[in-house]
C-alpha cells in the first residue's frame, strides 16, 4: 500500500506550491497513457537543451539526475540526444494556452509529477490527450525515413523524445 506524501515546491517558477503524491511512483497510469520513456531516461538521453530541470531537483528522486544531461548555465542543445532544438520558447506555450497553472513548465513537468504519483483527473485527461495526439509525428518519421536513420527528421525525433516516445526505435 502506498502512503500519500505531500510535496512542497520551491523553485524559480513556483514558491510554496503543494501537491499530494497519492499513487506509487511509476504505477497506475491511465490505460490510454503508455509512455515509452521514464522521466529519468529522458533526462539521461538529453531533452530540452539541458535546462528544463536544473532548479527543481529537490522535488524529484536523486537517481533521476544521475547521468542527466543538464546545462550548467544557458540552454545547450548539443546536450539533446539528437543535438538539435526541438521546442518553442515557453512564452509560445503560454500564449497558446497550453500551460496549466499548477505546471508552469508545461507537459514534461506534468509528466514528472504524474509519474511520481500526483493525480489531477481533469488535467491528467487533458495532458494524456495531448500526448496521444503528438504520436502523429512518429507516423511521419515512419512514412518518410529509413528505419533507424537518426539523420532523417532529427527535430521531429527529438520532439518525440521530449514527449516520452522513444524515437530511437523508429
Amino acid at each position: 500500500m502506498h502512503t500519500q506524501t505531500e510535496i512542497v515546491v520551491n523553485d524559480l517558477m513556483q514558491q510554496g506550491y503543494r501537491y499530494t503524491r497519492s499513487v506509487a511512483m511509476g504505477e497506475n497510469f491511465a490505460p490510454t497513457f503508455t509512455p515509452e520513456l521514464t522521466p529519468a531516461e529522458m533526462l539521461r538521453l538529453g531533452v530540452f537543451c539541458g535546462k528544463y530541470m536544473t532548479d527543481c531537483k529537490a522535488e524529484f528522486p536523486e537517481d533521476w539526475f544521475v547521468d542527466a544531461r543538464l546545462a550548467s548555465d544557458r540552454p545547450d542543445c548539443s546536450l539533446n540526444y539528437f543535438g538539435v532544438r526541438a521546442s518553442v520558447p515557453l512564452r509560445v506555450w503560454i500564449d497558446k494556452g497550453w500551460i496549466y497553472p499548477d505546471d508552469p513548465r508545461g507537459w514534461f513537468q506534468w509528466y514528472c509529477r504524474y509519474y511520481s504519483g500526483r493525480r489531477l483527473p481533469q488535467e491528467d485527461a487533458r495532458q494524456i490527450a495531448r500526448w496521444r495526439a503528438f504520436k502523429r509525428h512518429a507516423a511521419q518519421i515512419v512514412k518518410h525515413c529509413n528505419p533507424g536513420d537518426p539523420f532523417c527528421r532529427p527535430r521531429q525525433r527529438q520532439a518525440l523524445l521530449q514527449w516520452a516516445y522513444d524515437s530511437r526505435l523508429l
